[in-house]
């Protein structure tokens, strides 16, 4: 019988071993969040992408409130893949789930296929790099997630490993970057990367300006479509969360000592089976420089920049999620690296032993962490969130002016009218962010009826009222000392 599975599993093409092991990823994780509480997402920005996929899929209107236009979903191609699942009548949790697990695979296939191209000597029956992006936690994570993440970064992934491979379809590669613009506005910084490649790597002046035409013109097919988008919904050239997350966290976070501020970052992108493949970086990133890999050297300065962009405006909260898409370049230097290492005629048996076991290793252990993480997340988003938004729904009138910091499940379970207090909806409320004293008097002149939020985050507005709803009051796996709380305001 063993025999016999073996022989089935050679004559499979490995990209369908890649599928199988990215939906076992999903499938343990989703299994872990059910047997603690129940199957969620563990972000509550996800309500928000369904709230707007399921408006414009039932009634045609990109709008977070029915009848008002609103920029508040930071990716608009994610958000309109999500709306197919509606239509299909597969959303929210079935067709979500679906789609990151297919991004998923993808991106373990792109892995997958690069390492054979780079490294010639690497030519496995069992995709190896395919199954370490499958199942390494960052990734599978964000695959649950329900978010954008993954399929920002395997746009950015494709990007970079075309550089390396020294492509020169710079259309492509221009759309592509136009492209995840959609997904992220961070995503025109892909056009460093391309354009330094193309000037060190170009013979003459000529073939550098052609290829730079043609790269700008795939991306300002998409990108000017993009920024006119936005400026129809809301009037500016960005979506509303590029202003209100950094007008949310500015203050908070510049303020940190500098030491805090790096522990912060280090520890998400450290806290995995990377640690592993450290060695690994550093030995492709020094073969790049001695063979003059320009594509590998831009993805490097890339890697810098836009782990710096974010680190100068935001804190690696939520897991590092914003810096996630960044992360699966750096596995691929790592782990091509690592193959040359090990397939290295002469290269020490014991090192490559011990290197490859503690990879396993440190895999499956993160694996299960992190899938116990997402449980927890999962039920706190579940017992905090949708609680309070399902006792909305039963207990406060339709047509009562809601105050509310998180509106996602908010928003996706009640027909409320919403004041959205982090501004992402509500771009009159950025300039307010965090000052309670103003947003005192901005509640009262726009009636509010009622404030929803946790305590922690507003202890001025919240210190002189009684709650009338505290949400994570039942019984459950977990306990939690900040809970959201609902005021009425009159």
């Amino acid at each position: 019988m063993a025999r016999a599975f073996t022989a089935l599993n050679l004559r499979l093409d490995w990209r369908i071993t890649i599928a199988v092991a990215s939906l076992v990823a999903v499938g343990f994780y989703l299994a872990m969040s059910a047997l603690t509480f129940r199957v969620g997402f563990p972000l509550d920005d996800t309500w928000i992408h369904l709230t707007y996929a399921r408006n414009f899929a039932e009634y045609g209107e990109w709008a977070f409130r029915l009848g008002e236009k609103s920029a508040g979903s930071t990716a608009p191609l994610w958000t309109f893949l999500l709306s197919l699942g509606y239509s299909l009548n597969l959303a929210p949790y079935a067709w979500t789930f679906f789609l990151g697990w297919l991004v998923l695979t993808l991106l373990a296939i792109f892995a997958e296929a690069g390492a054979r191209k780079l490294v010639d000597t690497y030519k496995p029956r069992l995709p190896w790099v395919g199954f370490f992006f499958a199942l390494t936690w960052h990734l599978t994570w964000s695959a649950v997630s329900g978010m954008e993440t993954l399929l920002h970064g395997l746009i950015i992934f494709v990007v970079l490993v075309a550089l390396v491979n020294k492509t020169r379809r710079y259309l492509t590669l221009g759309l592509l970057a136009g492209l995840s613009v959609w997904v992220r506005p961070d995503g025109l910084t892909l056009l460093g990367p391309i354009i330094f490649t193309i000037l060190l790597s170009e013979k003459d002046g000529k073939a550098r300006g052609k290829s730079i035409l043609m790269t700008m013109i795939g991306f300002g097919a998409f990108f000017l479509p993009y920024l006119l988008f936005n400026l129809a919904i809301s009037g500016n050239p960005m979506p509303n969360t590029f202003y209100a997350k950094q007008a949310e966290y500015q203050a908070y976070w510049l303020g940190k000592p500098l030491a805090e501020r790096v522990t912060n970052y280090l520890q998400p992108i450290l806290a995995s089976s990377f640690l592993v493949l450290i060695p690994g970086v550093i030995l492709w990133i020094g073969g790049a420089v001695k063979n003059r890999n320009w594509g590998t050297l831009a993805g490097v300065i890339w890697f810098c920049g836009y782990i710096f962009l974010y680190f100068s405006r935001l804190p690696a909260y939520q897991h590092g999620r914003y810096i996630i898409p960044a992360l699966p370049i750096l596995y691929f230097w790592g782990v091509l690296g690592m193959v040359e290492f090990v397939l290295r005629v002469g290269a020490n048996l014991r090192v490559v032993i011990f290197w490859k076991n503690t990879l396993v290793i440190l895999s499956m252990a993160f694996t299960y962490l992190a899938a116990q993480q997402n449980a927890n997340d999962v039920y706190w988003i579940e017992s905090e969130m949708i609680e309070t938004a399902k006792w909305v729904q039963v207990n406060v009138p339709a047509d009562a002016l809601l105050a509310v910091h998180d509106i996602g499940a908010l928003g996706y379970y009640v027909p409320n009218p919403i004041l959205d207090l982090a501004g992402l909806i509500s771009p009159e409320v950025v300039p307010l962010i965090r000052d309670e004293a103003r947003l005192e008097l901005f509640l009262s002149e726009k009636s509010a009826d009622y404030l929803i939020v946790f305590t922690s985050d507003y202890p001025s507005l919240t210190a002189a009222r009684a709650p009338v709803f505290v949400a994570g009051q039942e019984p459950g796996p977990l306990t939690f000392e900040n809970n959201m709380h609902v005021y009425f305001l009159k």
